[in-house]
């Protein structure tokens, strides 16, 4: 990025504002669930009106922001790959990000596994809990399997193997790839195009290079015309998703979220602070502040893919990580890095075991633990994606299509909230990456 385009960038970097419309958000959601009920359970419809009001300005937020992410990414990637000097650096770099992707998703399944086999929440005095399996039977209403049904039907054309996976990486048809937005094919293509000109006689063509290099400044600009809204489009997002959450639900999940919350907290306050401290060299508080603005967009949108271009100008301004790193580690973790997910995927599915009576053994509880690892690799970084994956290794564990309605049934009506906490995990699982991938290249980091 040219230094015009980061001074544009910086420039009234302050996120003050969005902490205040989270806040407002979470106050008025709250407001609108409890005086919004009529007797008959239902809100009236000047609440649903609202409510719709600030959806569709939330949408025109997250639409203009997903609007960047494909020539934002497609341009970082080749402007940083192809001004490398030399590939051996960048195999090297591709090999310790992979590295770093595995073990952080492993290793936060397995604090989400600790948490639920310890916790129990699915369980009362060693056995399953009436009041939840009571409340997957009246979670399975018209409108609930309406949604229910949806997911499924789009878990049916999920991705359910690690050779899936490996094939989506490379598209029939780029063009098609950026229509639909399938980034794992667009990174793809993006670094055999970038490796194809640094490897050309004579180096890259400078014509091509500096169209890519100043893309990458124009998309900048525009990602910060549009940052400009966010503490508007932040209390528009907060708003209908904590209205939209029952209280009467709340109270017999409370052991439920409270197993999720502090598995992903135990992940992000512990495991990753000892990444930054013993590995990257840098400080947890320090890499917390730099990263305020990106944590607070990936919860409040809830789509790792809407936060890259706020993830990547954090990194950039605030930590001084190189285009060279920052364009290929943020990108490819948005979209394969998943720690918050596999986490959430491994407690949901043994949870949901425990509520319904289903003995899983140890062995198929590794076997939870391996399917939650490759299918969030393939989960796309936007909201509620990850439930499809949770029915993918249902499936694998041997769960019922019955048994697997009933429990989507009851986690759809708390997801939302938990959505939200588990993306930031996931980007801020990216940004510890970066930093470390930054320091074992060498690179020096703001103090």
């Amino acid at each position: 990025m040219s230094k015009s385009a980061s001074d544009g960038a910086t420039k009234g970097h302050n996120h003050w504002p969005i902490v205040l419309a989270l806040v407002l958000g979470v106050v008025v959601g709250v407001i609108l669930q409890w005086v919004g009920v009529g007797e008959d359970g239902a809100k009236p419809g000047w609440v649903l009106g609202l409510l719709d009001v600030f959806r569709f300005f939330a949408d025109l937020f997250l639409r203009a922001l997903k609007m960047v992410i494909v020539p934002l990414v497609v341009a970082s990637i080749i402007s940083g790959i192809a001004g490398m000097k030399s590939m051996d650096g960048f195999a090297r770099m591709g090999l310790k990000t992979w590295a770093y992707y595995v073990l952080g998703s492993l290793t936060a399944v397995c604090v989400g596994l600790l948490m639920v086999n310890l916790v129990k929440p699915g369980l009362t005095d060693g056995k399953p809990d009436v009041t939840l399996r009571a409340a997957m039977d009246a979670a399975l209403s018209s409108d609930g399997a309406a949604e229910i049904g949806n997911v499924m039907a789009k878990a049916e054309g999920g991705t359910s193997s690690l050779l899936d996976i490996v094939r989506r990486m490379i598209p029939t048809n780029i063009i098609e790839a950026c229509a639909t937005g399938d980034l794992l094919a667009i990174i793809f293509f993006s670094i055999l195009f970038a490796v194809a000109m640094a490897v050309m006689p004579g180096g890259p063509p400078g014509v091509v290079r500096d169209l890519f290099n100043q893309l990458a400044d124009i998309m900048t600009l525009i990602t910060t015309w549009i940052m400009k809204f966010t503490p508007f489009a932040v209390f528009c997002l907060m708003v209908p998703a904590i209205a939209e959450v029952g209280v009467g639900v709340l109270k017999s999940m409370v052991p439920y979220v409270l197993t999720v919350v502090t598995a992903l907290a135990l992940h992000t306050l512990v495991v990753l602070p000892l990444v930054l401290k013993y590995l990257a060299k840098r400080s947890p508080m320090r890499h917390f502040r730099d990263m305020e603005d990106s944590l607070l967009m990936a919860f409040s949108t809830a789509s790792s893919s809407a936060t890259i271009p706020v993830t990547m100008r954090c990194l950039q301004e605030n930590s001084k990580i190189s285009d060279r790193v920052n364009s290929f580690v943020i990108p490819l973790g948005a979209t394969v890095n998943m720690n918050g997910t596999a986490l959430y995927e491994c407690v949901v599915v043994i949870f949901a075991a425990q509520v319904l009576g289903v003995d899983l053994s140890l062995a198929q509880q590794f076997m939870v633990v391996l399917l939650a690892l490759v299918s969030s690799i393939g989960v796309a970084g936007i909201p509620a994606a990850s439930l499809v994956a949770v029915i993918i290794i249902m499936q694998n564990a041997g769960f019922s299509e019955d048994m697997i309605k009933a429990s989507l049934g009851l986690i759809l009506t708390i997801d939302r909230p938990l959505d939200m906490a588990r993306t930031a995990v996931n980007v801020f699982g990216d940004t510890v990456g970066a930093v470390w991938i930054a320091k074992t290249e060498g690179e020096t980091l703001a103090e």
